[in-house]
Protein backbone atom coordinates (compact mmCIF):
# COMPACT_ATOMS: atom_id res chain seq x y z
CA UNK A 1 0.00 0.00 0.00
CA UNK A 2 1.50 3.39 -0.99
CA UNK A 3 2.03 5.79 1.88
CA UNK A 4 2.04 9.57 1.90
CA UNK A 5 4.33 9.44 4.93
CA UNK A 6 7.22 8.03 2.87
CA UNK A 7 6.16 9.06 -0.61
CA UNK A 8 8.14 9.35 -3.83
CA UNK A 9 7.49 11.10 -7.11
CA UNK A 10 5.44 8.22 -8.50
CA UNK A 11 3.22 8.19 -5.42
CA UNK A 12 2.39 11.88 -5.92
CA UNK A 13 1.62 11.34 -9.61
CA UNK A 14 -0.79 8.44 -9.00
CA UNK A 15 -2.45 10.28 -6.10
CA UNK A 16 -3.11 13.45 -8.12
CA UNK A 17 -4.20 11.56 -11.25
CA UNK A 18 -6.78 9.53 -9.35
CA UNK A 19 -8.04 12.58 -7.48
CA UNK A 20 -8.30 14.80 -10.56
CA UNK A 21 -10.03 12.07 -12.56
CA UNK A 22 -12.63 11.78 -9.82
CA UNK A 23 -13.06 15.58 -9.66
CA UNK A 24 -13.58 15.82 -13.39
CA UNK A 25 -16.45 13.33 -13.13
CA UNK A 26 -18.12 14.30 -9.86
CA UNK A 27 -17.47 18.02 -9.28
CA UNK A 28 -20.51 20.12 -8.55
CA UNK A 29 -21.65 22.70 -11.10
CA UNK A 30 -21.04 25.92 -9.16
CA UNK A 31 -21.56 29.38 -10.68
CA UNK A 32 -18.05 30.70 -9.95
CA UNK A 33 -16.58 27.69 -11.78
CA UNK A 34 -18.00 28.84 -15.11
CA UNK A 35 -15.24 31.35 -15.87
CA UNK A 36 -13.17 31.50 -12.65
CA UNK A 37 -13.15 35.30 -12.69
CA UNK A 38 -11.20 36.68 -9.70
CA UNK A 39 -14.18 38.73 -8.49
CA UNK A 40 -16.55 35.74 -8.52
CA UNK A 41 -14.00 33.46 -6.84
CA UNK A 42 -13.35 36.09 -4.16
CA UNK A 43 -17.04 36.56 -3.36
CA UNK A 44 -17.61 32.80 -3.23
CA UNK A 45 -14.71 32.22 -0.86
CA UNK A 46 -15.81 34.95 1.54
CA UNK A 47 -19.45 33.89 1.38
CA UNK A 48 -18.84 30.18 1.93
CA UNK A 49 -16.94 30.66 5.18
CA UNK A 50 -19.24 29.25 7.89
CA UNK A 51 -21.98 28.76 5.26
CA UNK A 52 -23.42 25.58 3.75
CA UNK A 53 -22.94 25.26 0.00
CA UNK A 54 -26.61 25.27 -1.09
CA UNK A 55 -27.32 28.37 0.97
CA UNK A 56 -24.10 30.01 -0.20
CA UNK A 57 -24.95 29.50 -3.88
CA UNK A 58 -28.35 31.17 -3.45
CA UNK A 59 -26.76 34.17 -1.75
CA UNK A 60 -23.99 34.27 -4.36
CA UNK A 61 -26.47 34.41 -7.25
CA UNK A 62 -28.45 37.23 -5.61
CA UNK A 63 -25.26 39.12 -4.77
CA UNK A 64 -23.93 38.93 -8.34
CA UNK A 65 -27.21 40.25 -9.72
CA UNK A 66 -27.06 43.21 -7.36
CA UNK A 67 -23.28 43.75 -7.44
CA UNK A 68 -21.94 42.47 -10.77
CA UNK A 69 -18.39 43.78 -10.29
CA UNK A 70 -15.96 45.23 -7.78
CA UNK A 71 -16.87 48.82 -8.63
CA UNK A 72 -20.54 48.27 -7.78
CA UNK A 73 -19.55 46.93 -4.34
CA UNK A 74 -17.24 49.88 -3.73
CA UNK A 75 -19.94 52.41 -4.70
CA UNK A 76 -22.66 50.85 -2.52
CA UNK A 77 -23.39 52.23 0.92
CA UNK A 78 -23.00 50.02 3.96
CA UNK A 79 -26.74 49.51 4.47
CA UNK A 80 -27.02 48.04 0.95
CA UNK A 81 -24.13 45.67 1.62
CA UNK A 82 -25.51 44.55 4.98
CA UNK A 83 -28.98 43.99 3.55
CA UNK A 84 -27.55 41.79 0.77
CA UNK A 85 -25.67 39.84 3.45
CA UNK A 86 -28.60 39.58 5.87
CA UNK A 87 -29.04 36.04 7.18
CA UNK A 88 -25.50 34.82 6.40
CA UNK A 89 -24.17 35.87 9.80
CA UNK A 90 -20.58 36.77 10.67
CA UNK A 91 -21.29 40.28 9.40
CA UNK A 92 -17.68 41.38 9.70
CA UNK A 93 -17.15 39.40 6.48
CA UNK A 94 -19.47 41.79 4.64
CA UNK A 95 -17.87 44.89 6.12
CA UNK A 96 -14.39 43.64 5.25
CA UNK A 97 -15.52 42.77 1.73
CA UNK A 98 -16.89 46.29 1.33
CA UNK A 99 -13.65 47.81 2.62
CA UNK A 100 -11.58 45.57 0.35
CA UNK A 101 -13.60 46.57 -2.72
CA UNK A 102 -13.02 50.23 -1.96
CA UNK A 103 -9.31 49.55 -1.42
CA UNK A 104 -9.06 47.74 -4.78
CA UNK A 105 -10.77 50.63 -6.59
CA UNK A 106 -8.78 53.29 -4.75
CA UNK A 107 -5.32 51.72 -4.81
CA UNK A 108 -5.33 49.05 -7.54
CA UNK A 109 -7.27 50.61 -10.37
CA UNK A 110 -10.27 48.38 -9.72
CA UNK A 111 -8.37 45.22 -10.71
CA UNK A 112 -8.30 42.32 -8.24
CA UNK A 113 -4.64 41.53 -7.41
CA UNK A 114 -3.09 38.24 -8.50
CA UNK A 115 -0.10 38.26 -6.15
CA UNK A 116 -0.84 36.10 -3.05
CA UNK A 117 0.79 38.62 -0.71
CA UNK A 118 -1.33 41.47 -2.07
CA UNK A 119 -4.45 39.32 -1.80
CA UNK A 120 -3.52 38.52 1.79
CA UNK A 121 -3.23 42.25 2.54
CA UNK A 122 -6.89 42.89 1.69
CA UNK A 123 -9.27 43.38 4.65
CA UNK A 124 -10.78 40.11 5.85
CA UNK A 125 -8.48 37.82 3.84
CA UNK A 126 -6.63 35.17 5.84
CA UNK A 127 -4.10 32.54 4.83
CA UNK A 128 -6.66 30.04 3.56
CA UNK A 129 -8.70 32.59 1.58
CA UNK A 130 -5.59 34.06 -0.02
CA UNK A 131 -4.44 30.60 -1.08
CA UNK A 132 -7.86 29.62 -2.40
CA UNK A 133 -8.29 32.80 -4.45
CA UNK A 134 -4.73 32.74 -5.81
CA UNK A 135 -4.96 29.09 -6.84
CA UNK A 136 -8.56 28.93 -8.07
CA UNK A 137 -8.76 32.33 -9.80
CA UNK A 138 -5.16 32.51 -11.08
CA UNK A 139 -3.99 28.86 -10.99
CA UNK A 140 -0.99 29.79 -8.84
CA UNK A 141 0.79 26.92 -7.01
CA UNK A 142 -0.17 27.79 -3.43
CA UNK A 143 -2.02 25.57 -0.95
CA UNK A 144 -5.61 26.21 0.15
CA UNK A 145 -6.10 24.22 3.34
CA UNK A 146 -9.60 24.47 4.79
CA UNK A 147 -11.38 22.20 7.27
CA UNK A 148 -12.21 19.72 4.50
CA UNK A 149 -8.57 19.36 3.49
CA UNK A 150 -7.43 19.06 7.10
CA UNK A 151 -9.95 16.26 7.67
CA UNK A 152 -8.77 14.37 4.59
CA UNK A 153 -5.12 14.47 5.60
CA UNK A 154 -5.88 13.56 9.20
CA UNK A 155 -7.11 10.26 7.73
CA UNK A 156 -4.62 9.85 4.89
CA UNK A 157 -1.72 10.26 7.31
CA UNK A 158 -3.48 8.97 10.47
CA UNK A 159 -2.79 12.17 12.39
CA UNK A 160 -3.61 11.57 16.05
CA UNK A 161 -3.16 15.16 17.24
CA UNK A 162 -5.89 17.87 17.12
CA UNK A 163 -5.97 19.78 13.85
CA UNK A 164 -5.65 23.14 15.61
CA UNK A 165 -2.09 22.21 16.53
CA UNK A 166 0.29 24.56 14.67
CA UNK A 167 2.76 21.80 13.83
CA UNK A 168 -0.04 19.64 12.44
CA UNK A 169 -1.24 22.47 10.22
CA UNK A 170 2.25 23.06 8.85
CA UNK A 171 2.62 19.34 8.13
CA UNK A 172 -0.65 19.25 6.14
CA UNK A 173 0.21 22.43 4.26
CA UNK A 174 3.60 20.99 3.26
CA UNK A 175 2.02 17.70 2.21
CA UNK A 176 -0.46 19.47 -0.06
CA UNK A 177 2.43 21.25 -1.80
CA UNK A 178 4.34 17.98 -2.24
CA UNK A 179 1.35 16.38 -3.95
CA UNK A 180 0.23 19.33 -6.10
CA UNK A 181 0.84 18.61 -9.81
CA UNK A 182 2.57 21.31 -11.82
CA UNK A 183 0.20 23.68 -13.59
CA UNK A 184 -2.92 22.23 -11.99
CA UNK A 185 -3.23 24.06 -8.67
CA UNK A 186 -6.75 25.30 -9.51
CA UNK A 187 -8.10 21.80 -10.09
CA UNK A 188 -6.06 20.08 -7.39
CA UNK A 189 -7.06 22.40 -4.55
CA UNK A 190 -10.70 22.30 -5.58
CA UNK A 191 -10.60 18.52 -5.88
CA UNK A 192 -9.33 18.17 -2.32
CA UNK A 193 -11.99 20.49 -0.94
CA UNK A 194 -14.68 18.74 -2.98
CA UNK A 195 -13.55 15.33 -1.75
CA UNK A 196 -13.81 16.53 1.83
CA UNK A 197 -17.27 17.93 1.25
CA UNK A 198 -18.76 15.00 -0.69
CA UNK A 199 -16.89 11.84 0.34
CA UNK A 200 -14.39 12.26 3.17
CA UNK A 201 -16.87 14.17 5.34
CA UNK A 202 -17.47 13.82 9.07
CA UNK A 203 -18.68 10.28 8.36
CA UNK A 204 -16.35 9.07 5.62
CA UNK A 205 -17.81 7.17 2.67
CA UNK A 206 -14.72 5.08 1.93
CA UNK A 207 -16.49 3.01 -0.73
CA UNK A 208 -16.72 6.14 -2.95
CA UNK A 209 -13.20 7.40 -2.30
CA UNK A 210 -10.94 7.71 -5.39
CA UNK A 211 -7.74 7.38 -3.33
CA UNK A 212 -8.47 4.67 -0.69
CA UNK A 213 -5.11 2.96 -1.19
CA UNK A 214 -3.36 6.04 0.21
CA UNK A 215 -5.38 6.20 3.45
CA UNK A 216 -3.43 5.06 6.51
CA UNK A 217 -6.39 5.51 8.88
CA UNK A 218 -8.56 3.28 6.68
CA UNK A 219 -5.82 0.65 6.53
CA UNK A 220 -5.77 0.27 10.31
CA UNK A 221 -9.53 0.83 10.72
CA UNK A 222 -9.57 4.16 12.58
CA UNK A 223 -10.97 6.42 9.84
CA UNK A 224 -14.05 7.17 11.96
CA UNK A 225 -11.79 8.33 14.81
CA UNK A 226 -10.06 10.94 12.70
CA UNK A 227 -9.71 13.87 13.01
CA UNK A 228 -8.62 13.50 16.62
CA UNK A 229 -11.09 15.38 18.81
CA UNK A 230 -10.09 18.80 20.07
CA UNK A 231 -11.55 20.74 22.94
CA UNK A 232 -15.33 20.42 23.02
CA UNK A 233 -17.22 23.63 22.33
CA UNK A 234 -19.13 24.94 25.33
CA UNK A 235 -22.41 26.69 24.59
CA UNK A 236 -24.04 29.41 26.65
CA UNK A 237 -27.77 30.10 26.75
CA UNK A 238 -29.37 33.53 26.73
CA UNK A 239 -32.95 34.70 27.28
CA UNK A 240 -33.46 37.94 25.39
CA UNK A 241 -36.38 40.35 25.00
CA UNK A 242 -37.13 42.90 22.30
CA UNK A 243 -39.98 45.26 21.55
CA UNK A 244 -41.52 46.66 18.39
CA UNK A 245 -42.36 50.20 19.45
CA UNK A 246 -45.28 51.35 17.32
CA UNK A 247 -46.71 54.80 16.57
CA UNK A 248 -48.92 56.06 13.74
CA UNK A 249 -48.42 52.92 11.67
CA UNK A 250 -44.63 53.00 12.00
CA UNK A 251 -42.07 51.03 14.02
CA UNK A 252 -38.99 52.36 15.74
CA UNK A 253 -35.66 50.76 14.88
CA UNK A 254 -32.17 51.61 16.05
CA UNK A 255 -28.77 50.97 14.57
CA UNK A 256 -26.12 49.10 16.49
CA UNK A 257 -22.74 50.79 17.00
CA UNK A 258 -19.97 50.21 14.45
CA UNK A 259 -18.20 47.75 16.74
CA UNK A 260 -19.03 44.58 18.64
CA UNK A 261 -21.65 41.94 17.82
CA UNK A 262 -23.84 42.66 14.75
CA UNK A 263 -22.09 45.99 14.25
CA UNK A 264 -24.01 48.31 11.94
CA UNK A 265 -27.18 46.18 11.80
CA UNK A 266 -30.63 47.48 12.67
CA UNK A 267 -32.52 46.13 15.67
CA UNK A 268 -35.42 46.78 17.98
CA UNK A 269 -34.65 47.98 21.52
CA UNK A 270 -34.18 45.19 24.03
CA UNK A 271 -31.60 43.02 25.72
CA UNK A 272 -30.88 40.12 28.05
CA UNK A 273 -33.21 39.17 30.88
CA UNK A 274 -31.75 39.47 34.36
CA UNK A 275 -32.16 36.73 37.01
CA UNK A 276 -35.67 36.70 38.43
CA UNK A 277 -37.18 38.90 35.72
CA UNK A 278 -40.16 38.00 33.59
CA UNK A 279 -39.82 38.83 29.89
CA UNK A 280 -42.27 41.70 30.34
CA UNK A 281 -40.30 43.18 33.24
CA UNK A 282 -37.08 42.87 31.28
CA UNK A 283 -38.56 44.68 28.29
CA UNK A 284 -39.76 47.64 30.38
CA UNK A 285 -36.32 47.92 32.01
CA UNK A 286 -34.44 47.65 28.70
CA UNK A 287 -36.51 50.41 27.11
CA UNK A 288 -35.85 52.71 30.07
CA UNK A 289 -32.12 51.98 29.89
CA UNK A 290 -31.75 52.22 26.11
CA UNK A 291 -34.23 54.98 25.18
CA UNK A 292 -35.40 56.58 28.47
CA UNK A 293 -38.96 55.69 27.46
CA UNK A 294 -41.62 54.22 29.70
CA UNK A 295 -43.42 51.84 27.35
CA UNK A 296 -46.70 49.98 27.58
CA UNK A 297 -46.80 46.41 26.29
CA UNK A 298 -49.77 45.91 23.96
CA UNK A 299 -49.28 42.32 22.85
CA UNK A 300 -46.87 39.46 22.52
CA UNK A 301 -45.53 38.50 19.12
CA UNK A 302 -44.08 35.15 20.14
CA UNK A 303 -40.85 33.37 20.99
CA UNK A 304 -38.13 32.45 18.51
CA UNK A 305 -34.97 30.44 19.09
CA UNK A 306 -31.73 30.93 17.29
CA UNK A 307 -28.21 29.53 17.51
CA UNK A 308 -24.97 31.42 17.06
CA UNK A 309 -21.41 30.14 17.15
CA UNK A 310 -21.26 29.37 20.88
CA UNK A 311 -24.63 30.65 22.05
CA UNK A 312 -28.24 29.47 22.09
CA UNK A 313 -30.69 32.38 22.23
CA UNK A 314 -34.38 32.41 23.18
CA UNK A 315 -35.90 35.69 22.00
CA UNK A 316 -39.22 36.98 23.40
CA UNK A 317 -40.87 39.58 21.18
CA UNK A 318 -43.56 42.13 22.11
CA UNK A 319 -45.49 45.03 20.64
CA UNK A 320 -45.46 48.20 22.69
CA UNK A 321 -46.34 51.88 22.69
CA UNK A 322 -45.03 54.86 24.66
CA UNK A 323 -47.55 57.29 26.20
CA UNK A 324 -44.98 60.10 26.04
CA UNK A 325 -44.76 59.70 22.28
CA UNK A 326 -48.52 59.72 21.91
CA UNK A 327 -48.67 63.01 23.83
CA UNK A 328 -46.01 64.40 21.50
CA UNK A 329 -43.80 65.64 24.32
CA UNK A 330 -40.41 66.94 23.27
CA UNK A 331 -37.27 66.48 25.30
CA UNK A 332 -33.63 66.49 24.34
CA UNK A 333 -32.59 63.80 21.88
CA UNK A 334 -29.16 62.25 21.63
CA UNK A 335 -26.83 63.65 19.02
CA UNK A 336 -26.43 61.46 15.95
CA UNK A 337 -30.05 60.26 16.07
CA UNK A 338 -31.80 60.47 12.71
CA UNK A 339 -34.39 63.17 12.27
CA UNK A 340 -37.22 60.70 11.73
CA UNK A 341 -36.73 59.46 15.25
CA UNK A 342 -36.51 62.78 17.01
CA UNK A 343 -38.25 65.49 15.07
CA UNK A 344 -41.31 66.31 17.16
CA UNK A 345 -41.90 62.66 17.95
CA UNK A 346 -40.99 62.40 21.58
CA UNK A 347 -38.22 61.98 24.11
CA UNK A 348 -36.23 59.11 22.62
CA UNK A 349 -32.70 59.34 23.95
CA UNK A 350 -30.39 56.67 22.61
CA UNK A 351 -27.91 54.96 24.94
CA UNK A 352 -27.20 51.70 23.08
CA UNK A 353 -27.33 52.67 19.41
CA UNK A 354 -25.68 55.02 16.94
CA UNK A 355 -28.94 56.23 15.37
CA UNK A 356 -32.64 55.48 15.15
CA UNK A 357 -35.59 56.07 12.86
CA UNK A 358 -39.28 55.35 12.34
CA UNK A 359 -40.11 53.09 9.40
CA UNK A 360 -43.17 51.54 7.82
CA UNK A 361 -43.56 47.75 7.69
CA UNK A 362 -42.63 47.84 4.00
CA UNK A 363 -39.44 49.77 4.75
CA UNK A 364 -38.36 47.11 7.26
CA UNK A 365 -37.66 44.80 4.32
CA UNK A 366 -34.87 47.11 3.17
CA UNK A 367 -33.09 47.07 6.53
CA UNK A 368 -30.59 44.41 7.60
CA UNK A 369 -31.41 42.73 10.93
CA UNK A 370 -29.75 39.94 12.93
CA UNK A 371 -31.28 36.54 12.19
CA UNK A 372 -33.30 36.38 15.43
CA UNK A 373 -35.00 39.71 14.75
CA UNK A 374 -35.73 38.69 11.18
CA UNK A 375 -37.38 35.48 12.43
CA UNK A 376 -39.54 37.60 14.73
CA UNK A 377 -40.57 39.81 11.82
CA UNK A 378 -41.49 36.70 9.84
CA UNK A 379 -44.00 35.82 12.59
CA UNK A 380 -45.55 39.26 12.33
CA UNK A 381 -45.74 39.19 8.54
CA UNK A 382 -47.40 35.78 8.55
CA UNK A 383 -50.15 37.13 10.81
CA UNK A 384 -50.40 40.39 8.87
CA UNK A 385 -49.40 43.88 9.90
CA UNK A 386 -53.03 45.00 10.02
CA UNK A 387 -53.40 42.81 13.08
CA UNK A 388 -50.19 44.01 14.61
CA UNK A 389 -50.03 47.78 14.68
CA UNK A 390 -51.97 49.48 17.47
CA UNK A 391 -55.00 51.36 16.28
CA UNK A 392 -55.48 49.03 13.33
CA UNK A 393 -56.84 46.08 15.28
CA UNK A 394 -58.94 45.64 18.37
CA UNK A 395 -56.51 43.05 19.71
CA UNK A 396 -53.53 45.43 19.67
CA UNK A 397 -51.12 42.59 19.02
CA UNK A 398 -50.54 38.95 18.23
CA UNK A 399 -50.80 36.12 20.68
CA UNK A 400 -47.79 33.83 20.86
Amino acid sequence: MPSLLSMNGQTAVVFSQNLLRWFDTFKRALPWRVAYTPYAVWISEVMLQQTQMERGVAYFDRWMRRFPDIASVALADEDEIMKAWEGLGYYSRARNLHAAARMIVREMGGVFPSDPDRIRALPGIGEYSAGAIASVAFNLPVPAVDANVERIFSRLCDIDTPLKNAQTRRFIRDKVMELMPEGKARLFNQALMELGALVCSKKPDCARCPIPEFCEARRIGVQNERPAPGKKTEYSTLDVVTGLLCKDGKIFIQKRPEFGVWAGLWEFPGGCMEPGETPEEALLREFREETELAVTITGKIGVVRHSYTTCRVTLHGFFCTAPALERGTEQGAASGMEAGARSGEGPIILHAASSGKWVTPAELRDCAFPAGSRKLLDLVEKAGWDNALPGQSSSGGLSG
